[in-house]
């Protein structure tokens, strides 16, 4: 025994050598508990460090997943403006005629000629946006380019657009040929 005070006690018969021992395991189990809560605070900064690694590569995966679409966007776009222009129709200055065509909910003008203005109609060329600006692509690069953004490009069918059942106007059609 290493305790002088506990040695005193049991030459003095207050205690018995069971007492002591049990109070030598409850002091070592003490220790031991103390030691565990030394040693969890410690797991626990680790746990708490793993976990902002796996949150900070979580975010890391994020952000590049961002750059990468936006890559692919800014390369699709880039491939848009290069079937664009190198496939527009021309328009020289006998193209006098005013042509009105909605875009995305808004009604645009292009100047084009009696030619141009049937083949649009008709569906073989398609109105496409370039820089804020429209030009007249063929159908079959109309529909390239439709394949890549819908929003970039203007198709006219020759199909009939359905009606919706609840339009006053349904009656009254209106016609290709109309100048504004």
């Amino acid at each position: 025994m290493n305790n002088p005070f506990q040695e005193q006690l049991l030459k003095a018969g207050l205690v018995s050598k069971q007492q002591v021992q049990k109070a030598q395991h409850d002091k070592k189990k003490q220790k031991k508990q103390l030691n565990n809560k030394k040693t969890t605070p410690v797991d626990a900064a680790k746990l708490e460090a793993q976990q902002a690694a796996e949150a900070k590569a979580r975010r890391d995966r994020e952000l590049n997943q961002q750059k990468q679409e936006q890559a692919r966007k800014k390369a699709i776009s880039a491939e848009i403006d290069q079937l664009i222009i190198n496939n527009r129709i021309e328009r020289d200055d006998s193209c006098e005629l005013a042509y009105n065509f909605e875009h995305q909910k808004k009604v645009k003008r292009i100047y084009i000629n009696e030619d141009m203005k049937q083949r649009i109609i008709n569906g073989k060329l398609g109105i496409a946006r370039i820089e804020g600006r429209y030009e007249l692509v063929p159908l079959a690069i109309a529909e390239k380019i439709q394949q890549r953004n819908d929003k970039r490009i203007v198709l006219f069918s020759d199909e009939e657009q359905i009606a919706d059942e609840n339009d006053p106007y349904a009656d009254y059609k209106i016609p290709d040929d109309l100048v504004w």
